[in-house]
């Protein structure tokens, strides 16, 4: 689960854009752009990586620029990565990353994907906010739940406290922000989310959601 961030240290090479090209033959649209505030502190997870685990572990020695980092640290922060790219994954996720500010670990976890299966007729932001509300929990406090107009379109911003076994009403609790965007150029639903669970980051990390999803570009 995503960790408290460390402080910034040095900045690194600047990550790989996060973006992710479409099958152009089931979307009107070619490619998703996101980006991404102070990029140094943030690792763009491969998606398309053949062999997750070795990514993993050589995004995490990539990570610490010190040497003598404990071998367990760069193998807790590479499982950590490797269970965040393993959930994109599962989510057919366009694009995703971790905040992980060098040499510190995961602080959040952010993902941009498509949803899928939504009728054309209910792409409408009443829908979306019914579907919101209806979605059961258990949820810590009931979600804040607002109508926002972002550059790729009108969109629904879901605010919501939850704890991460969903079959329990205790244990760590996840505070998270999604937008769910109507792109107003194209036929389709997305949902930008950005998921962590330092409560005490949950103010900046809230501005932080909002800039993300304000990033997000179709083209």
């Amino acid at each position: 689960m995503p960790q408290t961030p460390q402080t910034p240290l040095t900045p690194k090479a600047p990550q790989t854009p996060l973006t992710h090209t479409a099958d152009t033959a089931s979307a009107d649209w070619h490619q998703c752009r996101v980006t991404l505030p102070a990029p140094q502190n943030w690792l763009v997870l491969d998606l398309t990586a053949e062999r997750p685990e070795e990514w993993a572990r050589a995004a995490a020695d990539e990570h610490f620029s010190a040497d003598d980092t404990p071998a367990d640290g760069r193998e807790a922060f590479a499982e950590d990565v490797l269970r965040y790219w393993a959930v994109a994954a599962r989510q057919q996720a366009l694009c995703a990353a971790v905040l992980a500010p060098q040499d510190g670990g995961v602080a959040a976890f952010y993902c941009v994907r498509e949803l899928g299966g939504v009728p054309a007729e209910s792409l409408r932001l009443d829908v979306l906010r019914a579907e919101a509300e209806a979605a059961e929990g258990p949820f810590f406090r009931p979600p804040e739940i607002t109508e926002v107009e972002l550059p790729l379109g009108a969109a629904l911003r879901v605010h919501r406290l939850e704890p991460t076994d969903p079959e329990a009403d205790s244990g760590t609790v996840l505070e998270g922000v999604a937008h769910y965007v109507l792109p107003r150029a194209h036929a389709t639903a997305l949902e930008c989310r950005l998921l962590w669970s330092a409560l005490g980051l949950g103010e900046e990390l809230s501005k932080v959601a909002d800039e993300l999803a304000s990033s997000v570009r179709l083209a």
